[in-house]
């Protein structure tokens, strides 16, 4: 029998339907849409995916992916130029908001803001007795959960400020 010289047009819809809706379709939906059988859809679908008994398909496929991603490829100048366009077409409807964020995502595509984050460690000694107080009161009521049934009882709180303390001798 042999490997077809060229695509059917069953094929060609099969192909183009599955790369246009992929990732929203299935193989057996798009040979469905493509005209096959419901009963044999599956199998179709299959058999037109595999290099083997389709490579045309299987080749075509893989020039409609291609295709499509030079087509949607991002790059540097159509970014900004999209941005651009954006722009202009917010400013003809007066929407200065969405131009402004439109001009500003230009400008950081291009490089001209720098997103700075600044993490501060201090040290206790650093800190007044009232941000201490509100740093204490911070994390007493971030661990509060965990904190709940740990509260000391008050006799062992004492035995133990009893037992750090240095004990006095009598001088004779």
């Amino acid at each position: 029998m042999g490997l077809p010289k060229r695509l059917t047009e069953m094929q060609k819809r099969f192909a183009e339907y599955l790369v246009f809706n992929e990732g929203r379709t299935t193989g057996t939906d798009a040979a469905i849409a493509a005209g096959y059988s419901k009963d044999r859809a599956r199998v179709e679908a299959s058999e037109l995916q595999n290099p083997r008994l389709s490579p045309l398909v299987v080749q075509y496929i893989g020039r409609l992916r291609e295709e499509k991603l030079r087509k949607y490829e991002v790059t540097y100048d159509k970014h900004v130029a999209e941005l651009g366009k954006i722009r202009e077409e917010a400013l003809k409807k007066g929407a200065f908001s969405a131009a402004t964020n439109a001009e500003k995502n230009r400008g950081m595509a291009a490089g001209l803001y720098v997103e700075r984050k600044i993490i501060k460690h201090g040290k206790l000694e650093d800190m007044t007795e009232e941000q201490l107080e509100a740093r204490m009161k911070k994390i007493l009521e971030d661990y509060e959960p965990i904190l709940k049934n740990v509260t000391p009882e008050p006799a062992k709180l004492e035995e133990n400020k009893k037992a750090s303390q240095p004990s006095k001798k009598k001088s004779q």
